[in-house]
């Protein structure tokens, strides 16, 4: 192959890969509430929003996931350990019903 093909098929791929991101769906944002930018600072550091918005859990089991989280290196202030608690369980509770996931387009290999 020559330089150019080579070079022109690099940009090619850079472009591609590069755009991948931009075809998923955009990742919702937390409801608003008192703890709403602390909790999407610290958790979306991680991971998307949905891996929250999707929960459903009481608020014993929220108290475990936020301290899991905690333990596996969330950066929660220890005074708004209780905050985040509260606003999850108030907005994700078990008796409201689920988050509806749009369907995204993906890649399968072949």
């Amino acid at each position: 192959m020559c330089k150019v093909s080579l070079r022109w098929a690099v940009a090619l791929s850079v472009l591609v890969w590069g755009s991948l991101p931009l075809l998923r769906a955009q990742s919702p944002e937390l409801p608003a509430g008192p703890a709403q930018a602390k909790v999407t600072t610290a958790c979306l550091e991680c991971h998307e929003s949905r891996i929250i918005t999707q929960q459903r859990l009481s608020k014993g089991a929220w108290t475990k996931e936020v301290d899991k989280m905690i333990k596996w290196g969330a950066v929660v202030d220890p005074a708004d350990r209780d905050s985040f608690i509260e606003y999850l369980s108030a907005n994700f509770p078990p008796d409201k019903a689920p988050e509806q996931m749009p369907r995204v387009a993906s890649i399968r290999k072949r």
